[in-house]
C-alpha cells in the first residue's frame, strides 16, 4: 500500500473512531500512529477523501460528506456563505473566517453544477466555471443553498 493510500486509510480510521475537531488534531493523531505529513496534505487528503467540517454543538467535527442531497449539510454550507461576488469569468464566494474549504469541497462535490473546481482560502473561494456563460446559473445554484 502506497504512503498516500496507508495514510487516507488512517484518516477514515480517525474519523470513524472518534470526534476530531481540527486538522491541528488531526495531525497529532496522524502522528501519534506514525504518519508525519503536512497541513497542506492533510488538506488535499480530506477533500479526496470527502470529508468536511460541521458544527457539532459548541465546536466543530469532521466528518464524511453525505453528498449534495443532504439537506442538514445543505443548510449549514448555507449559513456560512456570507456573499457571492462575480464578474464574466469567474466567481468569489465569501464565508465565514475558517469555512472557505468545507465550502469550496461542497461546492466541488454538486453533480451538474458546471464548476470545473475551486480553490479555497481561509474566508474566499474562488470558482471557476467550465464556460463563462454559465455563471449566473451557477451563482443562482449558489443562492439557493444560501436560502
Amino acid at each position: 500500500m502506497s504512503n498516500k493510500l496507508a495514510r487516507q486509510s488512517k484518516i477514515r480510521e480517525i474519523i470513524v473512531r472518534q470526534v476530531v475537531g481540527s486538522q491541528e488534531d488531526l495531525l497529532d493523531y496522524l502522528k501519534d500512529d506514525g504518519f508525519e505529513t503536512t497541513q497542506a496534505t492533510l488538506s488535499r487528503d480530506l477533500h479526496e477523501i470527502g470529508i468536511v467540517r460541521v458544527p457539532d454543538g459548541k465546536r466543530f467535527k469532521y466528518v464524511f460528506h453525505q453528498g449534495d442531497n443532504s439537506q442538514v449539510l445543505r443548510q449549514i454550507i448555507g449559513m456560512e456563505i456570507v456573499n457571492i461576488l462575480f464578474n464574466e469569468s469567474a466567481i468569489v464566494v465569501k464565508t465565514m473566517p475558517g469555512r472557505a474549504q468545507g465550502v469550496g469541497i461542497y461546492l466541488d462535490k454538486i453533480q451538474d453544477s458546471h464548476i470545473i473546481g475551486t480553490v479555497a482560502g481561509d474566508d474566499s473561494v474562488i470558482i471557476i466555471p467550465d464556460q463563462h456563460s454559465r455563471i449566473p446559473e451557477i451563482v443562482a445554484q449558489i443562492r439557493e443553498i444560501m436560502q
